[in-house]
């Protein structure tokens, strides 16, 4: 991949620019081929949830991801390149045509490098295929998106990826350039107003709450009779509002209520957003430097300081818990080792969310050049905090007793660039969002000694949470 340089890193020097562009187009008039150039620009700090709001589409693909309290966050809108696929080979055919429109990338060098390169978004379903044909979300979709808007380091960086061949129209290009910079311009002093947004009335479909106890009850007697350590059995519960879902308002709750979470939206280009606030890694890797997250084993917090010790205690001691955790923490470390990985377990520790806290153990390990970040993914997909173990079987038992299609809840969703740089999180405690009408999805981890009662309350309290971000 060869980097062409820019004189300028805020690239306001649209005449130096515009001669660079030339010079590529030349070279694909001589040769007879298209590139893709990749132009980044620091524009100065905004949120980039309001430029993704300023410039989403209900008809483009989209993507937005953002940790509040790392001061990171990202939005990818519309497509310039993309491929969508099912079946068990979809991770591979990801990377290879990730690896392939990378061959056909010029991007403008700066001097932020890894923080300016282009990034490839990825959704992939649970299951690499589904059931339904009406499914909202293909099992795998991977794009290249036109514009890219970064916020790391008190720092935000826009990047631009456009097509260049021997009949396009250089001039076009940076008039569209320059106007989306100034529209990005007027938002710096922006601030979302909480009070414009209306409240959203709503009525609540019932889930069957004895069909998920049933169902818990079904799945302890296959783990007794030792077919299975675990399964994860997710829930739904279906709403519909008085008007549309705002998604803007949505996601600023999300960030608002679950600071310490993974914020995500992504689109299907139909008017359809799945979106979630995700307290699960599956995967962050950073100059070969790998975390993954065992979580599993969960308590409430405590309506008082004294009582959110005393959960937090009893979840620590609780030996169903440290076996649900163990069951996570074992699967990752054995299947990082069999991509020749050399995983460091990290000192365990709590993850407390604001009205749940869990078990959480990281896990370290640095990345070879020659394993890309899609293998790591695929091989540890679905970990057994969202699947179960055995996972086949779990994975099967999954299938016989959840009557809706998972799509993409507790799957992986993410980027990854062309250096091996990527970050994917679960997306558990999500909601499918169309129009006015959502789909909550919540699950728990059964295992022996699981109580039906309990992990319906357990269910019943993620969905909640979500609930009280949509309205």
């Amino acid at each position: 991949m060869t980097i062409s340089p820019c004189r300028s890193h805020t690239f306001v020097d649209y005449k130096y620019l515009n001669q660079l562009l030339l010079e590529i187009q030349e070279n694909c008039r001589r040769h007879n081929y298209s590139k893709i150039v990749s132009i980044p620009l620091e524009i100065g700090l905004v949120d980039p949830l309001l430029v993704f709001d300023q410039f989403n589409q209900k008809n483009t693909i989209n993507f937005y991801f953002e940790n509040k309290s790392n001061g990171e966050a990202i939005a990818a809108i519309d497509t310039l390149d993309k491929i969508e696929i099912s079946g068990k080979d979809r991770f591979t055919k990801s990377e290879e045509f990730i690896k392939n429109c990378l061959k056909n990338i010029i991007p403008i060098s700066h001097e932020n490098q890894t923080f300016s390169l282009p990034r490839f978004f990825c959704t992939f379903s649970f299951f690499d295929q589904h059931k339904k044909v009406d499914c909202p979300f293909p099992s795998a979709t991977v794009f290249l998106p036109c514009w890219q808007i970064a916020l790391k380091n008190n720092c935000c960086t826009l990047v631009m990826n456009t097509i260049i061949n021997s009949r396009i129209n250089i001039t076009k290009i940076l008039d569209n350039l320059q106007r989306h910079l100034e529209i990005i311009r007027s938002l710096h002093t922006h601030s979302l107003n909480i009070d414009k947004f209306p409240l959203n009335l709503y009525k609540k479909i019932t889930n069957n709450g004895e069909k998920f106890k049933t169902s818990v009850s079904s799945v302890l007697e296959i783990i007794h009779a030792n077919q299975l350590r675990k399964i994860v059995l997710a829930d739904i519960l279906d709403v519909s509002a008085n008007h549309d879902f705002n998604l803007l308002q949505s996601l600023n709750n999300l960030r608002q209520i679950h600071p310490n979470c993974n914020v995500f939206s992504t689109s299907n280009g139909q008017g359809q957003n799945f979106i979630g606030a995700s307290p699960e890694r599956l995967i962050s890797i950073h100059k070969r430097q790998l975390i993954t997250d065992a979580l599993a084993g969960s308590a409430p917090r405590g309506k008082t300081p004294t009582e959110d010790a005393t959960n937090a205690n009893n979840l620590v001691n609780s030996t169903k818990e440290k076996h649900e955790h163990k069951l996570v923490l074992d699967f990752i470390t054995q299947h990082l080792s069999q991509l020749g990985l050399f995983p460091q377990v990290l000192a365990p520790r709590l993850r407390q969310l604001s009205n749940i806290q869990h078990l959480w153990t990281p896990i370290s390990a640095v990345v070879p050049n020659n394993i890309h970040p899609l293998q790591i993914v695929a091989k540890l997909h679905p970990t057994p905090a969202v699947a179960g173990a055995a996972r086949d079987i779990a994975c099967a038992e999954i299938r016989r007793y959840e009557s809706f299609e998972r799509g993409l809840y507790a799957a992986p969703l993410g980027w990854v660039d062309g250096e091996g740089n990527c970050e994917f999180i679960v997306g558990i405690r999500s909601a499918l969002i169309d129009g006015n009408y959502a789909r909550l999805y919540a699950g728990a981890g059964i295992v022996a000694g699981s109580d039906p009662q309990k992990e319906f309350a357990e269910v019943q309290l993620k969905l909640q949470a979500l609930l009280k971000a949509l309205v």
